[in-house]
């Protein structure tokens, strides 16, 4: 008769309490390490040269551009802190106690409010250059820009303490034993979450570029239209720069993968039983994070693959001639 082996406690010297560690291959252990690493490793540094360069080159600083500097910031934040905690976690057993194991998901439930906040902004900053570009640099300026941002990160920090409070009171009911890194929300702060973070923000961010859509086509047609017999007066009532409609699609793009990536995340939260609990030993929430983990570097690929500003940015980046004198001063689009 065959013995199956049994799973290895995290903390052998604590018999009664003590988590076991899951039986999962030395193989699985280390694709999961490995991707999560090179995962990490592409969005600290991808999301590095969006910040560089959004940073350095002053024809880059744009309230849009700002946008996506506080976006990058998310990200990268999210490859240094949270993908290597994740490959510590993915092992099983929480060694660095409870309060750390608070603060892990704390810092991750800020950086994800940040980042739905900041595709909020992205889609009102394209709303208003699409469907209002007379009045768009009146309405969305840098000083602007930089007071939303800075309230979208602050709300972030109040209202994530607010409510994961009672888990930092009574962190120990949290997990079930020793060396388990999991955290219960209850129902009532599990929904008001949901919504306030994914099904209120995802409306309108749908809502916005569904019209953005509707005007930019509409908008490219009369310009094409009115090709033949462009007048000045005309123009301004029925055209938009091509510069905004291509942005307007990029950020498009942007917001597209952004609800891909964090949609499993907040529709396993929803399917969850009557208490939010995000362990890792549940497959499916451990799927979920990954993937939006994996948005981190997405955003500087579109960006390589859209922006010839980014590209060009990176080249002179590599090639350290941004060490140049003046060099902030260089024509960039």
């Amino acid at each position: 008769m065959e013995v199956q082996d049994e799973p290895e406690l995290c903390f052998p010297q604590l018999l009664n309490t003590s988590c076991r560690k899951p039986l999962t291959s030395a193989t699985e252990i280390l694709v999961i390490d490995v991707l999560l690493s090179v995962v990490s490793v592409l969005a600290v540094i991808l999301n590095l040269l969006v910040i560089i360069s959004i940073s350095h080159f002053r024809q880059l600083h744009t309230p849009t551009n700002l946008l996506l500097l506080s976006l990058a910031v998310s990200d990268i934040l999210a490859g240094l802190v949270l993908m290597l905690t994740e490959t510590y976690r993915s092992k099983g057993c929480w060694l660095y106690g409870e309060l750390v194991c608070f603060l892990f998901h704390y810092v991750s439930f800020i950086l994800s409010s940040s980042s739905v906040g900041n595709m909020v902004l992205i889609s009102i900053d394209r709303y208003v250059a699409i469907c209002d570009p007379l009045h768009y640099t009146n309405k969305i300026t840098m000083k602007r820009a930089t007071v939303c941002i800075c309230l979208c990160w602050l709300l972030s920090v109040i209202y994530n303490g607010i409510i994961l409070k009672d888990s930092l009171n009574h962190h120990q009911r949290s997990s079930s034993c020793v060396g388990e890194c999991a955290l219960n929300i209850d129902f009532f702060g599990g929904a008001v979450d949901v919504v306030l973070t994914f099904i209120l923000p995802i409306t309108v961010i749908i809502v916005l570029y569904m019209r953005v859509f509707v005007v930019a086509v509409s908008q490219a047609r009369a310009m094409r239209s009115h090709l033949s017999a462009v007048r000045i007066h005309l123009a301004a009532n029925v055209t938009c720069k091509k510069s905004e409609l291509k942005a307007a699609r990029t950020l498009g793009v942007v917001v597209f993968v952004f609800l891909v990536c964090f949609c499993p995340y907040y529709c396993v939260s929803i399917s969850g039983d009557g208490s939010l609990n995000y362990m890792i030993q549940h497959s499916s929430i451990a799927f979920a994070i990954y993937f939006v983990y994996l948005n981190s570097c997405l955003n500087p690929l579109i960006y390589a693959l859209f922006y010839s500003w980014f590209r060009k940015a990176v080249k002179l980046i590599v090639t350290l001639q941004i060490l140049q004198p003046n060099s902030s001063e260089t024509n960039m689009l």
